[in-house]
């Protein structure tokens, strides 16, 4: 599975058609202890860059951005019960939503492992 990366510490799984979407383990690290999100709703729509979800942490609120255009098609509903898990596992269990990518040449313009590693090491 190919993973990709945005400046603004979101993460993007490709699976198929679909993909999903969260928030990296250095974003997590940088909002402490996570006790709120607001997912998006199923079969919302967004563009690339759009607020997407709301997380909340001890120490600040955070928007989560689409890092590409398409249709949620599926939410994790965990995450509102226990967001914690977003602390956890920020780039497993812890995914806020799938999507259908509706422009995949978007993914052109994201980093890969390695140039998001480059990236957090200047910051």
């Amino acid at each position: 599975m190919t993973v990709y990366f945005t400046k603004d510490h979101e993460w993007i799984r490709l699976e198929g058609d679909q993909a999903l979407v969260g928030i990296t383990d250095y974003a997590q690290s940088q909002l402490g202890d996570v006790v709120y999100v607001e997912l998006p709703e199923v079969g919302k729509t967004f563009a690339k860059g759009d607020d997407a979800a709301v997380v909340e942490s001890v120490k600040a609120a955070s928007d989560v951005y689409a890092p590409v255009s398409g249709v949620v098609v599926a939410v994790n509903a965990a995450l509102e019960k226990s967001p914690a898990m977003i602390n956890d596992a920020p780039e497993s269990d812890g995914w806020f939503w799938r999507l259908t990518l509706t422009e995949p040449g978007e993914l052109d313009g994201l980093l890969d492992e390695a140039a998001y590693k480059a990236f957090i090491d200047t910051l």
